[in-house]
């Protein structure tokens, strides 16, 4: 069996690598070169992407003697990732850039890229696992409860799934390093970037302007009741729940609640203004076979929470959720995810949430 392993030049690629040779795959490692750093205003810094990673994939690969293949995918990464992360950006949602990349580079034109060599399979150092049961193939958890990453590779299809191997999912993040410390990779203490790799510095708005050439005007706050109390400084620099950096003093905590692009304005509210009861999704994944039914799961609407139980109602192209109890700050732009139990059984991109709490417009 053949295997192509997307290494990003990381210590959890690297050791997904290890493992694949150790269950005697004849593998071949490949990085995916998705940007310059010019392309992103970058010079000198050390982003995903860099030359630095691509020469840490490199030695890794050489340790394993698998050949090692650096793949240019620019152009599809600006169009699939870069112009979405922007164009959704300026329609007043907030984008999940990992989540595209995953689906169209990691487990779309890497897996082209399998075919046309006639390989297997697709590994990544993703901490999610994969289960085949009757024929149909299931998205597991992570079995490290911290590191799991089950939430971005929602879109994956029963033909990716296949074709897929995730090594690390009944591994814990300290054993990988201890792995990759005895077999003595270069990459194994090395750090984890937290930020979207083409904004390593995290100012999303300097990179769409700086990117794009242009400016956004700025605008009024104003207070649930429509009260103007402040100036923002361009719609693109607020996100759904955001407290920090408006630069509005009232006393108390207050977040971005709202945004209205007609009329330029981000309306500020108080904490239980942000609580939502339910949410509509499209573009919707079913891993599962497709319910036809309203039913009970759990639900993740941003990578870094607790699932909490509501009741799904499947529709043409998406689904209804409704929560048992209201969830904070689900913004349109990203993803819910369901669960049962370790399962994923699918997921979508949220275009609406139901306010608990009425907003006066």
């Amino acid at each position: 069996m053949k295997a192509i392993i997307a290494m990003s030049g990381g210590v959890d690629s690297s050791v997904a690598a290890y493992f694949m040779k150790k269950r005697g795959f004849e593998c071949i490692g490949a990085t995916m070169k998705l940007y310059d750093n010019e392309d992103i205003g970058l010079s000198s810094e050390k982003t995903c992407c860099s030359l630095d990673d691509i020469e840490d994939a490199r030695s890794v690969a050489r340790k394993l003697d698998m050949p090692y293949y650096v793949f240019n995918f620019k152009d599809e990464f600006e169009e699939k990732v870069i112009d979405k992360f922007i164009k959704t950006y300026e329609c007043g949602a907030t984008p999940n850039p990992c989540i595209d990349c995953n689906r169209y580079l990691k487990f779309e034109k890497l897996m082209q890229r399998m075919r046309e060599l006639d390989f297997d399979y697709v590994v990544t150092g993703h901490y999610a696992d994969i289960e085949e049961k009757d024929g149909r193939f299931y998205l597991k958890k992570g079995v490290d409860e911290s590191k799991d990453q089950s939430y971005v590779l929602y879109s994956l299809t029963q033909e990716q799934l296949k074709h897929t191997i995730f090594p690390l999912g009944k591994c814990t993040k300290s054993e990988i390093r201890e792995i990759a410390e005895r077999e003595g990779y270069i990459n194994a203490k090395k750090h984890e970037s937290q930020d979207i790799c083409f904004v390593p510095d995290g100012d999303y708005a300097s990179f769409i302007e700086q990117h794009c050439g242009k400016t956004y005007e700025k605008g009024d706050f104003v207070d649930t009741n429509g009260n103007v109390i402040g100036t923002h400084n361009g719609i693109i620099r607020y996100t759904i729940g955001q407290r920090k950096g408006l630069g509005v003093a009232v006393g108390h905590p207050i977040y971005v609640v709202k945004k209205d692009l007609n009329a330029n304005t981000v309306t500020l509210g108080e904490s239980e203004d942000l609580m939502c009861s339910s949410l509509n999704a499209v573009d919707f994944n079913w891993i599962i076979e497709k319910p036809t039914e309203p039913f009970n799961c759990k639900a993740k609407t941003r990578y870094n929470m607790k699932e909490v139980p509501c009741t799904v109602y499947p529709e043409a192209d998406g689904v209804r959720v409704e929560f048992d109890n209201p969830v904070r700050a689900v913004t349109s732009g990203q993803a819910v995810v369901l669960y049962d139990g370790d399962y994923v059984l699918g997921g979508g991109t949220i275009i609406q949430c139901g306010k608990r709490f009425a907003i006066n417009s």
